[in-house]
């Protein structure tokens, strides 16, 4: 009797938990919630259950409550690794970034019985920068299964993070024989290294494309895959014709109006109003942020990399953190969310400047950091440039720029995952770029002395003498190093990561000329607003 009863009071909280998760799983968080309180509430001793409360809290953005739920559970099974991915995942939102690295640390000596559980680990050691540890994760996740592409390819990405273009092209071709159509791999094996007549995968991805019939994605990659080799092989009108009709499919696949940018670009400037009293800087004692700001694929990373070779920096890639900031005290200030960037852009003018700091600051950096400075380098940072030094006065802005033309055609060469869709179409890259210039000059014109200008074809050309007025301008001393950037042993984790491991060359600053023929309407359109193209 009293098994019966155990067995039964088993199978309801197996049902419940399967009805709250697949709640979670379909987004019906209401229900989703309701049921899980229920089963752990009737069932305090079911693990399962404080698992999935775990999940709930992380996709509830609520990192408090899913420390509470992680350790109910970890005091019914201690040290269990989905629990403690949970746990480094609420602290890391909560920025107690030495408690997340201790665990952190922790699971990259475990041994799982699973693929799936390694697989999970090492992303997790890879979204901090631990892709040491990540490689060896997901090697033991291919011991246990060698049969899945994503395991290879997420493997050969963590090679490329680290430099290590060999080994991440040797994961890339197991990849590719489990799924020839794999895309992004096809598309990351193509970019490790100049192909030439006698080695290149022309052959393979023309039969891989050939073989694509609906899958708009996929024949998407594979044309910017086909049309990066082509150009190494210096066939261009065949590189040109898979590079448009890649982007021309990835521009297909979006709803976008580029008209939307410009109307958004023109308001942040409309809307701008110099305050009289700035706040202090939020701690002198605190690291202080160099933002690298400009169009993507301008050399920003190559700049970036320099600056960190420097003792007394460190970059902390591109970071949301500043958005993110500027939309939680619009928040705070109207007790209703913006619902628009147009939205967002009518309140920063009233926005609390040393709370948007504050938070900025402690929500970029870690614990534990040491450098002076630190480099924000998320491109898109130049449409806050006045919220920037209004509220961090001693804050760093260095805006790089290049060849109008050498700029959006470096920019409509690249397959960018989900961002930057202004970049698929010759036209709207134009319009993009005359209403950015508009914005940059602008600020220019307000900040002249809080701004300072990069030219990408002088810093490869003079990198010594542009580098010596970068770090002047920062207020830091010169240092040999930066002109060794290419030896800088930190992960790279932009488009430019295989480029950033080679010396400075000048290579592709007049890549564009050899296209000008096929780039007529970009520079048709250039020139009608007035850019000089010359």
């Amino acid at each position: 009797m009293a098994r019966q009863r155990l067995n039964n009071m088993q199978d309801e909280a197996e049902q419940l938990f399967s009805l709250s998760k697949s709640a979670l799983e379909k987004n019906q968080m209401a229900t989703a919630i309701d049921v899980c309180r229920t089963l752990n509430t009737k069932f305090p001793s079911h693990f399962a259950g404080w698992l999935l409360a775990g999940r709930i809290h992380l996709k509830l953005h609520k990192p408090e409550a899913g420390l509470i739920s992680t350790a109910r559970a970890s005091t019914i099974k201690p040290n269990q690794p989905e629990i403690l991915m949970q746990r480094a995942e609420c602290l890391s939102l909560l920025n107690r970034d030495d408690e997340a690295l201790e665990i952190l640390e922790y699971l990259a000596e475990g041994d799982f019985p699973t693929a799936q559980l390694h697989a999970d680990v090492a992303m997790m050691l890879s979204a901090k920068q631990l892709h040491q540890s990540a490689i060896v994760h997901y090697q033991k996740a291919i011991i246990l299964n060698n049969k899945i592409a994503g395991l290879h390819y997420n493997l050969a990405a963590a090679y490329r993070f680290i430099g290590d273009f060999t080994e991440c092209e040797r994961a890339l071709e197991c990849a590719i024989r489990l799924d020839p159509l794999d895309s992004e791999a096809q598309m990351m094996r193509s970019s490790l290294r100049l192909q030439t007549p006698e080695k290149n995968h022309i052959d393979d991805l023309l039969d891989a494309y050939s073989r694509v019939e609906e899958d708009d994605k996929i024949k998407s990659g594979l044309c910017y895959a086909i049309a990066k080799e082509q150009d190494d092989l210096n066939n261009l009108d065949a590189s040109f014709t898979y590079l448009s009709e890649g982007a021309s499919i990835r521009r297909r696949r979006m709803i976008y109006d580029v008209e939307r940018d410009e109307q958004i670009m023109q308001r942040i400037a409309e809307t701008f109003q110099p305050r009289r009293h700035r706040p202090a800087p939020v701690n002198k004692e605190a690291p202080k942020p160099i933002f690298i700001v400009g169009l993507p694929r301008t050399g920003s990373t190559m700049l970036e990399r320099m600056l960190d070779s420097h003792s007394d920096v460190r970059s902390m890639g591109e970071l949301d953190t500043l958005g993110a900031a500027l939309t939680k005290h619009s928040i705070t200030q109207t007790n209703v969310s913006p619902t628009t960037a147009e939205d967002l852009v009518e309140r920063a003018s009233s926005v609390d400047l040393k709370a948007l700091a504050q938070t900025y600051i402690s929500d970029s950096i870690p614990q534990n950091f040491t450098e002076s400075f630190f480099i924000d380098k998320l491109p898109l940072n130049f449409l806050y440039l006045g919220l920037i030094h209004q509220s961090m006065p001693d804050a760093k802005i260095i805006h790089i720029k290049r060849h109008p033309v050498a700029s959006c055609f470096a920019i409509y060469r690249q397959w960018f995952r989900d961002i930057y869709p202004f970049s698929y179409d010759l036209i709207d890259l134009a319009r993009y770029f005359v209403a950015y210039k508009k914005l940059t000059d602008f600020w220019q014109s307000h900040m002249p002395d809080a701004i300072h200008t990069v030219e990408y074809e002088r810093l490869v050309e003079q990198p010594e003498v542009e580098l010596r007025k970068v770090l002047a301008f920062c207020g830091l001393p010169w240092e040999q190093n930066v002109l060794a950037f290419h030896e800088n042993t930190s992960p790279s984790t932009t488009a430019s990561a295989v480029q950033v491991r080679q010396p400075i060359h000048s290579k592709s600053k007049e890549r564009w000329r050899r296209y000008a023929s096929h780039l007529t309407p970009l520079i048709e359109a250039l020139e009608m607003e007035g850019i000089d193209v010359a």
